[in-house]
């Protein structure tokens, strides 16, 4: 696997070493600038979207479950209300497709690393009684801004799909997202992010393949228009994406989410004018990760899939209906009732507040396909 990963890596070409001491220096002098730069804004504490979405469909068969772990992209910092968390966008979308409820476990800490894995995979399977059918992670950004060695992120992240997979749950993995699209930090420095920050996502594909996962590449959250509208798809730190930015991610992860679940029709021709392909995996790996919203699935090693699954319009998403058992060791800011937040709830008739909106409304259910 260490051999894998180190193709995977060495796909991208070049060498942080070819710099000399004056880029150094300049790069160096970008460090600083970017650290004062970006951040600047206030990033509001992530709201708790846990509960059950889709309660319009209950019915004989028992909800879902979909557990969410990783790091501030995965908990929703950036935005102010639970339905504009990826968390809530991928329940309702799996809701809907499934025409099932389905209850919504987020663990994912801001600011948390690989290595934090392990302590939310312990959180979430803490309940033996109730696993995960399905579980996203969405974890890198925190590794490469803290120079955490590629190896040693992705021996973390293995070990997480691995316990995961093995209590039955299918797993996807979000990968490291592009921090070369950054609005503040310059080149080479740019440069550099995007490098290391592909290589990261290469070599976290090739480790999540390995143990049964699939992949979906972030990079630069689904799409050109992140760097063209910059203003737009991140929130007020220059950071973390905004509300549209998190929509653009789920739209992307919820094929592959409902994929796993058998709930997605799945064809065993791959279609060449989508650029889908069968490719040794560092290959796969290294091909995902230039390219956003590519899946990889693990075939015959050493080989794997690379897919292009068309993405679907999210639903109109409401706020989270309060679990009927609220899970257990809660992180300190969640808040299980929508009132206790003061967010709109469900109302008699399955219509809600947050679905009343004005017709003026640009939240992420309007967003294009």
């Amino acid at each position: 696997m260490a051999r894998r990963i180190a193709a995977g890596a060495a796909y991208g070409g070049g060498s942080v070493g070819l710099l000399g001491a004056a880029a150094v220096g300049v790069v160096l002098a970008e460090v600083q600038l970017a650290k004062r730069l970006v951040g600047g804004g206030v990033a509001p504490v992530p709201p708790s979207a846990d509960g059950r979405y889709g309660v319009a469909f209950a019915g004989p068969a028992d909800p879902l479950r979909l557990g969410l772990l990783g790091d501030s992209t995965a908990a929703g910092q950036g935005v102010r209300r639970a339905g504009q968390t990826p968390g809530a966008l991928l329940a309702s979308g799996l809701a809907a497709v499934s025409e099932r409820p389905v209850d919504l476990r987020n663990v994912a800490q801001p600011g948390a690393r690989s290595d934090d894995l392990e302590r939310q995979v312990s959180l979430l399977l803490a309940d033996p009684a109730r696993p995960p059918d399905v579980c996203v992670i969405m974890i890198g950004a925190n590794d490469v801004t803290h120079r955490i060695p590629a190896t040693q992120s992705v021996r973390c992240l293995t070990t997480a799909v691995r316990r995961l997979r093995t209590t039955g749950a299918e797993v996807v993995v979000g990968t490291c997202p592009d921090l070369g699209t950054i609005e503040p930090v310059y080149q080479p420095l740019r440069w550099m992010a995007r490098r290391v920050s592909r290589q990261l996502a290469a070599a976290q594909t090739i480790g999540s393949v390995e143990q049964g996962g699939r992949t979906v590449s972030l990079g630069d959250l689904l799409g050109p228009e992140f760097e063209a509208n910059p203003r737009e798809l991140f929130g007020p730190d220059n950071y973390h994406p905004s509300a549209e930015g998190y929509a653009t991610a789920a739209m992307a992860l919820l094929p592959t989410v409902c994929a796993v679940l058998g709930l997605w029709p799945e064809s065993d021709r791959l279609d060449g004018a989508r650029r889908e392909d069968m490719l040794p995996v560092a290959k796969a790996a290294s091909q995902a990760a230039k390219e956003a919203g590519t899946e990889v699935t693990g075939a015959r090693a050493p080989w794997a899939l690379l897919k292009h699954r068309r993405r679907r319009r999210l639903p109109a998403v409401t706020e989270p209906h309060p679990h009927p058992h609220p899970p257990p060791h809660l992180p300190p800011h969640a808040h299980p009732d929508p009132e206790a937040k003061g967010e709109p709830h469900e109302e008699p008739g399955g219509s809600t507040r947050a679905e009343r909106r004005p017709d003026t409304d640009t939240g992420p259910s309007r967003r294009p396909v």
